[in-house]
């Protein structure tokens, strides 16, 4: 791992010890989801490559292949190596039965973007949207509204409209009758119920995986829990990222919002995110991230009304023959 994490400090400039750990200690823990490669020459650690498996996040309906990071080290490139790794790591997404490899990466990063697209990656229809903690804009009306989900694009459209301008401070919580809390391993069967009456679908297999990793790693997830009534009502699920595609600041992941239908118009998906982000700050995360489908402004056009805004970074992929 030393190897790693030097080879990867020349490229973003810094160490990130601490991000390569987490990482390490994930794909020991959930070999089935993580695949890391490194390639070696002359005796020595000259490449590596990881990504994981991703099961539903976004709302996703198909697997796919999350490339998190590859780099060479200095010295050794414009060798292929960088390639040989990308073909190692398709080669076991078809073995795994993976349709397509995903990633994204900073529009500024000339150098990537060129090895990605030499390498077949094609921009995707999703964008990346981005909020400032302590500038978002959570606001409180009568309630949530649930959309319908988009199968033509394999997004989850939950959207959690508030439509109104009462000003409220977003660590404010719509209702004191509304409990939010950490995600717990007893919710399974709460949160497989709810995801599964807004999407339309079921996603057992994903939401196990969120759930045993806010388990299992309080320090990365923050996954919340709302109740209303003593009855679960919602949840979202969001994770800290330490290093993902050469980030150098820690970000918030915001994987999936969900409102029980029966409970909408109730300001449960607000007291949601009000709760996110009051502990966002609490740890010293200022910035979350999520991705949207290019064409479901319900869900685009409510994440701006909250105050995220259009990240500087572009989503890619490519298909598997």
């Amino acid at each position: 791992m030393e190897a790693v994490v030097a080879i990867d400090a020349a490229v973003v400039g810094h160490s990130r010890h601490l991000y390569f750990q987490r990482r390490l200690k994930a794909a020991l823990e959930q070999t089935d989801r993580h695949v890391q490669f490194s390639a070696e020459g002359h005796g020595r650690l000259v490449g590596f490559i990881k990504a994981r498996k991703q099961l539903g996040e976004f709302g996703r309906a198909a697997p796919a292949m999350l490339l998190e990071a590859v780099a060479v080290a200095s010295g050794a490139h414009r060798q292929g190596i960088g390639s040989a790794l990308l073909d190692r790591l398709e080669s076991e997404a078809r073995r795994l039965g993976v349709p397509e490899i995903r990633t994204t990466a900073s529009w500024r990063d000339h150098a990537i973007l060129q090895f990605l697209d030499h390498a077949g990656f094609r921009l995707s229809q999703n964008t990346v949207l981005e909020c400032v903690v302590s500038g978002s804009r959570v606001i409180a009306d009568e309630g949530d509204r649930i959309l319908a989900p988009a199968h033509v694009t394999g997004f989850s459209t939950t959207e959690v409209d508030y439509g109104g301008s009462a000003a409220n401070d977003f660590d404010t919580l719509a209702a004191s009758r509304i409990e939010v809390r950490l995600l717990q391993p007893g919710d399974l069967v709460d949160i497989v119920r709810i995801d599964h009456r807004v999407t339309g679908r079921r996603r057992d297999a994903y939401i196990r995986e969120v759930v045993e990793e806010a388990t299992n790693d309080d320090a990365v997830r923050l996954s919340l829990v709302a109740s209303l009534d003593g009855v679960a009502a919602g949840f979202v699920t969001a994770r800290a990222d330490f290093g993902d595609y050469g980030r150098v600041e820690p970000v918030a992941v915001l994987d999936t919002i969900g409102v029980d239908p029966d409970y909408a118009h109730r300001g449960v998906g607000r007291a949601l995110l009000a709760q996110l982000f009051a502990n966002l700050g609490a740890l010293g995360v200022d910035r979350v991230e999520t991705v949207v489908a290019r064409e479901d402004f319900g869900l685009l056009g409510y994440f701006y009304r909250v105050g995220f805004r259009q990240a500087q970074r572009l989503t890619l992929e490519k298909r598997l023959a």
